[in-house]
């Protein structure tokens, strides 16, 4: 972003701009309804005119947000200005996700108001936590209607975050209680924590434009990381990568913006008409979008009527505003006005939450603030009805829990499939480390196990293992002869829809118990032998006496067998059988169907190591005289030397074999 660049409500300046490292940065909203004096206390504030549209400047009314910044020396306060007419409360919630204090404004003349009670219902909902009020056009009110105007103010806050808070009397017009009002701000900009949250880099967009030269810009309120000049981002839902081409803070040019700062973002590799508010810039393949989402929500105490089940809503979260309907979890489907519950909200659109994240639920038509919540899986799936209580009891674990058992809870829920730590880390939105410190606390309590890049619950865990054993019990006892069941028939039968690591896991964890055994290609119980019976064993050795007698000449494995079976034993007992002597290493696969003992390949190889000493150095040998070696025909000298070439004895150059013994 050039230094040179000028838009209307961003100026960049001729150097890169660097704050004092002790400055505080704090975001305040304006609420208040219609006509109350927000936006000219602003101005007599900061000097900075925030209806910047000439629709607004025609009417008079705040239509859109506005931005502005006071600077106390070591405090900064960035300015949300909000428009107050009911019907801009959608424009009015895209400001108010990212303010750490609100003012509220009452004007003196008036009193509360509608809008007044719904702005500040909203941001209760929201969770902030501090602020003040201001009575504004004080010089127009006698003092009688002052006091009544205090003491709606009073019954209005009472019992909330801003019981207590200061009320500041102003006038815009006359500057009265201005510098009060400032000195009340630097007090509550002490007061405001840290932004240092644990939480990835993310930006709602609420204003995306273009200027000439430069391409698409973004602005928000950054509520999570930085964002730093050359970053590669992506804007989400659309998933597009753009490349950071400049920040601004507060019309300042910076080389990095900071949470809590607003923020103007000059993006490079999108179009400005590819973005919209209500979009979330993030860092590359972090965070995913959603449309199904388990959350706890409020009712407000004066709601018109009860939240119920297949309600079609309006969801304000961050800056963006979708419709959804939903689904209450509660057994009596509905949340009373006044009452808290678990809710699904099933959206028409994706958006991007994470967990914690707070929103506002209004009414479809006519659009009234009904309730707010906070998101606590942003995958949820649709449950059954007889499955609520289970899933009540998960979500309350997540929603009152500590990072450790938020993971746990939310591992817990994926079952046996575990949680891979790319969708852990998409779920919650927190960074790398404080996923790890989550992690680490939940594995070190037993609660969770790491498998590779992913994450299982012990107790899952323990149920594939039991599955595992049960599963190699009932094949030991259906095949009594069997080594043990093929390691990838065990996968495909219980760890199908799970991870290779957990596979293994699994196994390790089985193994080092002493409980199976894990071979290349099988697994067994330890426990498991192989108790032939006389008979058997006397089957056997009929069977080897065969390969004896015939040496490398040995007929196919179905003759073998046929002329070893007993009257009425069965084929596929006899193969069995015979797999066991195979397994064992006394008969050897040479061919599809040419088994040969191995004494009587033994003792070829000895032939053939004594015949590559009588030819030296060339050690070769070709067809012909590996047929009058073995003494055996091409039939069976073919595959003999291909076995050979595959186990290394003999290297083919030709129409010849090196002898390698």
């Amino acid at each position: 972003m050039s230094n040179s660049l000028k838009l209307s409500t961003i100026h960049y300046p001729l150097s890169t701009t660097s704050y004092p490292l002790s400055t505080t940065n704090v975001i305040v909203g304006t609420a208040g309804h219609i006509d109350h004096g927000k936006t000219s206390l602003v101005r007599a504030l900061t000097g900075v005119e925030t209806d910047r549209l000439p629709e607004e400047k025609r009417r008079g009314i705040t239509i859109d947000l506005g931005f502005a910044e006071l600077d106390l020396g070591d405090v900064r306060i960035g300015f949300v200005d909000v428009p107050g007419h009911e019907r801009f409360v959608k424009n009015m919630l895209a400001g108010a996700h990212g303010i750490d204090a609100v003012m509220l404004v009452i004007a003196a003349d008036e009193g509360v108001m509608p809008q007044t009670r719904e702005h500040f219902d909203i941001c209760r909902l929201l969770g902030v936590k501090t602020g003040c009020v201001c009575l504004t056009k004080t010089d127009i009110a006698d003092d009688e209607l002052r006091e009544l105007v205090r003491a709606e103010t009073e019954e209005l806050v009472a019992g909330s975050f801003l019981d207590g808070a200061p009320v500041v009397e102003t006038s815009a017009r006359s500057g009265v209680g201005l510098d009060e009002l400032k000195n009340v701000l630097r007090d509550i900009a002490a007061s405001v924590p840290s932004r240092e949250n644990g939480q990835v880099t993310r930006l709602p967009i609420d204003r995306a434009f273009s200027v000439r030269g430069f391409g698409a810009v973004v602005t928000g309120t950054l509520i999570a990381g930085d964002i730093a000049e050359g970053t590669e981002m992506e804007v989400l839902p659309s998933r597009t990568h753009v490349r950071v081409r400049g920040v601004q803070v507060h019309a300042q040019t910076v080389a990095r913006a900071v949470a809590g700062e607003r923020t103007a973002i000059n993006l490079g590799g999108i179009d400005t008409d590819k973005l919209e508010r209500g979009m979330t810039l993030a860092p590359v393949n972090r965070l995913h979008t959603t449309q199904v989402v388990d959350a706890r929500v409020e009712v407000l105490s004066g709601a018109a009527r009860a939240l119920k089940t297949r309600a079609r809503v309006r969801v304000h979260a961050g800056a963006a505003e979708v419709l959804g309907r939903v689904v209450v979890l509660e057994d009596a489907n509905e949340i009373a006005a006044g009452e808290s519950g678990f809710v699904q909200l099933r959206l028409e659109s994706p958006v991007t939450l994470v967990l914690g994240e707070r929103f506002i639920i209004r009414s479809y038509s006519p659009a009234h603030t009904v309730a707010g919540g906070v998101v606590i899986d942003t995958k949820a799936t649709r449950h059954r009805r007889r499955e609520r209580e289970g899933v009540r009891a998960r979500l309350a674990q997540v929603h009152d829990g500590t990072p450790a058992t938020q993971l746990l809870a939310l591992t817990e829920a994926a079952g046996e499939s575990g949680q891979s730590l790319s969708n852990l880390a998409a779920l919650t939105g927190w960074t790398d480390d404080a996923l790890g410190q989550a992690l680490s606390s939940a594995v070190e309590s037993g609660a969770l196990r790491e498998a590779g890049s992913f994450i299982i619950a012990n107790a899952h865990l323990a149920k594939l293992t039991t599955r595992m054993t049960d599963a190699l019990t009932k094949f030991h006892k259906r095949e009594p002869l069997a080594r043990g069941l093929g390691r990838e028939t065990l996968r495909e039968q219980i760890f199908n829809y799970t991870a290779p690591e957990i596979f293994r896991l699994t196994l390790a964890e089985a193994e080092g118990k002493n409980t199976i055994v894990s071979e290349r290609d099988v697994v067994r119980l330890a426990s498991h032998t192989l108790d032939l019976s006389s008979a058997d064993e006397a089957t056997q050795k009929r069977i080897e006496g065969i390969y004896l007698k015939a040496g490398l000449e040995a007929p196919t494995l179905e003759e073998a067998l046929a002329q070893a079976a007993s009257p009425n034993m069965k084929s596929d007992y006899v193969r069995k059988l015979a797999r066991l002597m195979i397994d064992k290493g006394t008969l050897v696969r040479v061919s599809d169907n040419l088994f040969i003992h191995s004494r009587a390949l033994a003792d070829l190889r000895a032939r053939l190591s004594e015949y590559a000493r009588a030819h030296e150095p060339e050690r070769a040998i070709d067809v012909a005289g590996f047929k009058d070696l073995a003494n055996v025909s091409r039939k069976y000298a073919i595959p003999l030397l291909e076995f050979f070439d595959r186990e290394r004895t003999t290297e083919r150059h030709g129409d010849c074999r090196r002898i390698l013994l």
